[in-house]
C-alpha cells in the first residue's frame, strides 16, 4: 500500500512531553466495531470492558539505553580519529553483544573503539563489530552477562522518544514516568506505552469488574521510532525485536479465546507478540525475535479489543491500528482526536479499538 496513505496533519502541541497525572486521569477514545465514537477517560475502562475479557501486558523494563561516548580509531596517532557518538541500543544479541544505532553514522567503522562514559566519571568500553546501514551497527563491549547491564545502567541515559528528547532532556520524573508498574523483565529501549496509563488502583477495579490479566513479554526496540522512508509499505523494512510467551500463558490464553472470551491487547508491543505466537491461528509459546509488520489485509488470529496510544503521521503503528480497525475508521477517529484536542504519542492519550469481524 502507499505510504501517503497513512499521513495526516498533527499540529506539533499535540505530542504530550509529559503524561496525565494521575495516569488513569488520561482521556480515552471509545472506537467500536461500528457506531459513534466515545469520548471517555481511562478510569472508565472497567465499564468499557467486558466480565470475562482478558487483559495481556507487556511486562518488558525499559533500560537507559541510550550512551554517548567517543570513538577511537585503532592505529592512528594519540589524538587522531577522535569523534563523539551517541549510541541507542536496540536489541540484545547475546550476553557480550547488542544491535545498536549509533549518530553521526558515517564517523562509525567495523573495528573502531567506542568508550561510553556516565555524568559520574564511569566508563565503558566496546568494539564496533559490524557496521550495516543507516547507522546500525553490532557492538561488543568488554564486559558481559550481568556485568555488562550494571555498566549500562551506570552510563545511559533512558530513552525518551526523539519527539520529546528534542524538546527538552530526560529528568528524575521520566525515570517513573516512563516505566509501567508492572515492569519485570529487562530489556526494552522505549516503553510500552500503553501500559503506563495504569495503577495499582485501576487494576484492582478492573479484577473487580471480572476482567482477568495476563503478562508477555516483547523488548521494544529503538526501530519503533524510524520513519517509513519507502513510498509503499512492502519497501519498508521492520526491525526485529525479542518477544516471549511462556507455555502455561499461551495454554490460558488459547482456552479464553476457545470458549469465546476477548483478547484485549494493552498495547501495540502486546498485540505484536500475540500475533507472532498465532501463525497457527492458536497462541502458542514463543521465545524468539520478530519482525512482524501489520498493515491493512492482515487477518488478526490472537487479539480481539486494542487498547493503545495515539500515534503519528507514516507510522508503522498507525498502519497497524488502521489494518485493526479500517483506515478510513482509524482516520476518522483521529481526526476527532485531533480536533477535541486528545495529546499524542508516549505520553499522550489512548484509544480502545474494538475490531469488527471483517476489515476492509
Amino acid at each position: 500500500m502507499r505510504v501517503d496513505l497513512f499521513d495526516f496533519d498533527l499540529p506539533e502541541e499535540r505530542i504530550a512531553l509529559r503524561p496525565a497525572l494521575p495516569r488513569e486521569s488520561a482521556r480515552l477514545l471509545h472506537v467500536p466495531a461500528s457506531g459513534g465514537l466515545g469520548d471517555r477517560r481511562i478510569a472508565d475502562l472497567p465499564s468499557l470492558l467486558h466480565a470475562g475479557d482478558v487483559l495481556v501486558f507487556n511486562d518488558t523494563r525499559v533500560i537507559p539505553a541510550r550512551l554517548n561516548g567517543e570513538r577511537r580509531r585503532v592505529g592512528l596517532p594519540e589524538g587522531q580519529g577522535v569523534a563523539q557518538i551517541e549510541a541507542t541500543l536496540h536489541m540484545r544479541l547475546d550476553a557480550g553483544r547488542w544491535a545498536a544505532f549509533v549518530r553521526p553514522a558515517k564517523r562509525v567503522s567495523a573495528g573502531d573503539r567506542i568508550t561510553f562514559q556516565g555524568a559520574d566519571g564511569a566508563t565503558l568500553g566496546s568494539e564496533v563489530e559490524e557496521r550495516g546501514e543507516g547507522g546500525e551497527t553490532v557492538l561488543r563491549f568488554d564486559s558481559s552477562g550481568p556485568e555488562l547491564d550494571a555498566a549500562i545502567a551506570t552510563v545511559g541515559h533512558l530513552p525518551l522518544p526523539p519527539y520529546i528528547a528534542s524538546k527538552r532532556p530526560e529528568d528524575e520524573q521520566d525515570r517513573a514516568d516512563y516505566q509501567t508498574i508492572y515492569a519485570k523483565h529487562d530489556g526494552a529501549v522505549a516503553a510500552p506505552t500503553a501500559g503506563l496509563h495504569f495503577t495499582p488502583e485501576l487494576l484492582e477495579a478492573l479484577a473487580s469488574a471480572g476482567v482477568d490479566f495476563e503478562y508477555v513479554t516483547l523488548h521494544v526496540g529503538a526501530g519503533t521510532f524510524l520513519p517509513v522512508k519507502a513510498d509503499d509499505t512492502s519497501a519498508h523494512r521492520m526491525h526485529h525485536e525479542f518477544g516471549s510467551i511462556d507455555p502455561d500463558t499461551a495454554q490460558r490464553l488459547s482456552t479464553a479465546r476457545d470458549v469465546g472470551r476477548r483478547i484485549v491487547a494493552v498495547g501495540t508491543t502486546s498485540l505484536r507478540v500475540l500475533e507472532s505466537a498465532a501463525e497457527t491461528g492458536r497462541i502458542e509459546p514463543f521465545h524468539a525475535a520478530t519482525d512482524i509488520f501489520i498493515t491493512p489485509g492482515y487477518e488478526f488470529r490472537a487479539v480481539d479489543a486494542l487498547l493503545t496510544n495515539f500515534h503519528l503521521p507514516r507510522s508503522t503503528l498507525f498502519m497497524l491500528v488502521s489494518a485493526f480497525s479500517g483506515l478510513d475508521r482509524m482516520r476518522d477517529a483521529y481526526a476527532h482526536a485531533i480536533e477535541t484536542g486528545y495529546r499524542f504519542y508516549s505520553y499522550g492519550d489512548a484509544c480502545l479499538l474494538e475490531r469488527p469481524k471483517a476489515v476492509s
